[in-house]
């Protein structure tokens, strides 16, 4: 067999349909890995409907005008490209990063942070594939206690908020946290918010099955946005305080702004969703007498995969409840509509080859 089933996005028209296409090869120091499990994510949904656009688009995505998304991605490795030299060998279980340094900007050559990092599925191919090409150096092991599609969405899906609440919003335990947006980075955000020690926990968002998930996921407190009484709440929950560090996983400029103004003293927001939507500080004077920030945050890196991968290898984080459908690859149409139309609030549709 020498060809595939792939969702291929075309970015002009930004049309998507699967289509049988040649199985890719390995080169140097990269790996076939044979796709079990592929996360769809908000993201992917945007770069469908041109919201989002590759940042750093490699040459074949540049000369074809075509991708196949999908960040979120575990399998076990099918053949091994020459020079490859992390000992992999096939059928050994895996899970993707999301993306891989350039190699080529002046901080790579230095050996530093890569600048303009390439996200696997919106600059190079991703794995709503059969069949994905891996660079060795973005590959993680997996035990075989954690299934595929709970490795699946590390990247990204878990890893994202994660990065953002230890590393970002550096939150501490006993502060007070708030998470606007309940969905699939959102939910993961209020778990991890309680995991690190945040009290109390609060969850916002206008859907009453998210606020449900919310508690359920262990938010201490479920707000309406949209309720009269919204800052009241809020005020409230924290004592009179405010939030100490609050977070937006929806993307969302108004709900940005709504955080901006229920922010204790040294209080921080976090952009952690994705949206061109600009944000709006109400009263600037009382932003700065309170010495409050704004910090910008994307995606989340190699370690934050592998912490990950282990704290769910223990049982530190269950991650069960978060795939809330398997797709089979074929219906990846359905799953993207499903989504964006948010049929059934999921948190994690999981595709299947």
């Amino acid at each position: 067999m020498n060809t595939m089933l792939a969702g291929r996005l075309r970015l002009d028209t930004r049309t998507f349909a699967v289509e049988e296409v040649p199985i890719p090869v390995p080169g140097p120091g990269e790996v076939l890995v044979e796709v079990r499990a592929a996360g769809v994510c908000l993201s992917d949904i945007h770069l469908i409907d041109g919201r989002l656009s590759p940042f750093h688009p490699v040459e074949a995505v540049k000369a074809s005008g075509v991708i196949t998304p999908g960040h979120e991605v575990a399998g076990v490795v099918h053949t091994v490209g020459p020079d490859v030299k992390g000992g992999w060998t096939p059928g050994r279980r895996v899970v993707l990063q999301a993306g891989q340094a350039c190699g080529d900007c002046a901080d790579c050559l230095r050996h530093m942070a890569c600048r303009q990092p390439l996200t696997r599925g919106v600059d190079y191919d991703g794995g709503w594939a059969q069949y994905a090409l891996a660079r060795e150096d973005t590959l993680l092991p997996i035990p075989d206690g954690l299934p595929f599609d709970q490795a699946a969405i590390i990247p990204d899906a878990v890893s994202t908020p994660y990065a953002a609440i230890v590393d970002t919003g550096a939150v501490r335990p006993a502060q007070t946290v708030g998470i606007w947006g309940a969905g699939g980075l959102g939910a993961h955000g209020i778990r991890l918010a309680r995991l690190v020690g945040a009290a109390p926990v609060i969850a916002v968002d206008p859907l009453p099955s998210a606020r449900r998930r919310a508690l359920l996921f262990g938010a201490d407190y479920a707000l309406d946005p949209m309720a009269g009484d919204f800052t009241e709440a809020v005020r409230t929950a924290t004592a009179g305080r405010g939030i100490d560090v609050a977070f937006d996983f929806a993307g969302v400029g108004a709900a940005r702004s709504q955080a901006t103004t229920v922010l204790g003293p040294n209080g921080v927001l976090v952009l952690a969703g994705l949206t061109p939507e600009p944000v709006t500080v109400a009263d600037s004077i009382d932003f700065c007498f309170n010495v409050q920030q704004i910090r910008g945050h994307y995606g989340s890196e190699p370690e934050h995969v592998e912490q990950l991968v282990g704290l769910a290898a223990t049982g530190r984080i269950d991650l069960g409840p978060s795939i809330s459908a398997h797709i089979p690859l074929a219906e990846a149409a359905d799953a993207v509509a499903q989504l964006e139309k948010k049929t059934g609030d999921p948190v994690r549709l999981v595709l299947i080859p």
